[in-house]
């Protein structure tokens, strides 16, 4: 799908403040063919560029993997107007320091969902398919202070179960799974999850490739179409797997775990909230939320590398903890 010139140009142009349109840049398409990322340069005005992400909510494109259908599209469709939500009623609310664009403007006219944003290469013009400790401290620091603001709130508008492999909305790809133990518990850690005493709002998809790096160890995150409730541990297993091999990983886990811990009391401080209670859940909660992703990957692609020896190691300690729990 191309963007629509004519039409959509005018509406960004007329937008007070943001100046007269000089070009447009095609960043990527969106998944699916839902859609695509425009760069928008300007002149005469406060910003030298915007980013557009324009998305026509009636198409159901032919899946990258083969998983398409009516249950993928209306997972889409949702995804969508959850970020819609994310910038209008919730981005506003989090501290300077915990980056996400600036929502300029949104706008929907049929089918068609626009969402004007900031730009933000030009503070974090660094993107990255994998970091080194240094930088995934940066962004372990970023969701630290993200779930340390939305403690306990409440996602409305959003996803009540947060990110974008939650087993209610994967049942074909549950079905594809082999017959394994994850596979028969997948409802059961599901369930562990979600009724977590401790509960915050989560990104949903804090993959590496979702945060843009700039100087100071600084980072800005992007990509909310799967944001809403949950353990924030979802997304610290998720960001690992994301950008570190199976050794990088057992070399760095403990680390960064302990520095995400770190910044989280520190970040609640101030918050009525008893954080070594917290700390507890969550840790014993972190294998659960890996292994909650590996039962979507062995579904959706097995031979995916992010299912390293690490990463399937989990799968036996969150079982160990069911038996365990269900033993008291």
């Amino acid at each position: 799908m191309e963007f629509q010139f004519p039409k959509y140009v005018e509406k960004i142009a007329s937008i007070s403040g943001i100046g007269e349109l000089v070009s447009i840049e095609k960043i990527q398409s969106l998944w699916s063919d839902y859609g695509a990322i425009y760069r928008i340069y300007l002149s005469g005005g406060a910003k030298s560029s915007v980013i557009l992400k324009y998305i026509d909510l009636s198409q159901k494109g032919e899946h990258p993997r083969g998983w398409a259908g009516n249950q993928s599209h209306q997972r889409k469709l949702k995804s969508y107007r959850v970020e819609w939500a994310w910038y209008q009623h919730y981005a506003g609310r989090l501290p300077t320091q915990i980056k996400v664009p600036d929502l300029i403007s949104a706008g929907e006219e049929g089918h068609v969902q626009w969402m004007i944003l900031e730009d933000l290469s030009p503070k974090f013009p660094d993107l990255k398919q994998a970091c080194n400790l240094t930088e995934a401290e940066s962004v372990v620091k970023w969701l630290a202070g993200f779930h340390a603001n939305f403690i306990h709130a409440v996602p409305d508008k959003l996803w009540q179960t947060g990110t974008y492999w939650h087993l209610n909305t994967r049942p074909d790809e549950w079905d594809a799974m082999d017959q394994s133990e994850l596979k028969a518990r997948a409802g059961e850690i599901d369930q562990v999850l979600g009724s977590a005493h401790y509960q915050t709002i989560v990104h949903g998809d804090a993959k590496v490739a979702n945060f843009c790096f700039g100087e100071n160890d600084r980072v800005a995150a992007v990509d909310f179409q799967y944001v809403g409730g949950g353990v924030g541990v979802k997304d610290v297993a998720y960001f690992l797997g994301s950008c570190f091999s199976s050794e990088a990983c057992e070399l760095y886990e403990d680390h960064l775990l302990d520095y995400y811990f770190a910044v989280l009391r520190q970040a609640m401080a101030m918050q009525d909230v008893d954080v070594e209670k917290l700390e507890a859940e969550w840790r014993e909660l972190y294998p659960l939320a890996w292994a909650d992703f590996n039962r979507f990957l062995l579904g959706w692609m097995p031979s995916h590398q992010k299912l390293h020896r690490h990463a399937l190691s989990k799968n036996s300690e969150a079982i160990a903890f069911l038996d365990k729990k269900n033993t008291k």
